[in-house]
């Protein structure tokens, strides 16, 4: 089992950037796929990031591609999203996910622990 908190989140104006961490508990974060995902009211979860176990293997959602970043240090136990020329549109709940196995998914279904998840705000 594993236990995920989210960090980073908060208020920045449109064209800002910010960095989300969400540093994992245990000893076997590196046996565990990561995701991030956000849900702006009213909407569905979405995928945003995943990343394979290792690391290795990366994929952002194409809307959001050459602006946000995912990577993860398994050393510290944390995946980051690194978020980057922010919109309003941006704004939403952001939570990280882990699944056992290898690769990422892009569906919420597919995980196994989630974090109460971080705000991110941004204004116009």
């Amino acid at each position: 089992q594993v236990q995920l908190v989210e960090s980073g989140g908060g208020l920045v104006q449109a064209g800002g950037s910010l960095r989300l961490s969400c540093a994992a508990s245990g000893r076997t974060f590196n046996t565990y796929a990561m995701g991030w995902f956000r849900q702006a009211p009213g909407e569905e979860r979405e995928f945003v990031g995943g990343i394979s176990r290792s690391g290795g293997s990366t994929r952002i959602a194409d809307s959001l591609k050459g602006r946000f970043t995912i990577s993860r240090d398994n050393a510290k136990n944390v995946v980051y999203l690194q978020m980057n020329s922010l919109k309003p549109e941006d704004t939403a709940v952001y939570y990280c996910a882990a699944r056992s196995g290898t690769n990422y998914s892009m569906s919420p279904r597919a995980y196994d622990y989630w974090g109460e998840g971080t705000q991110v705000t941004v204004s116009s």
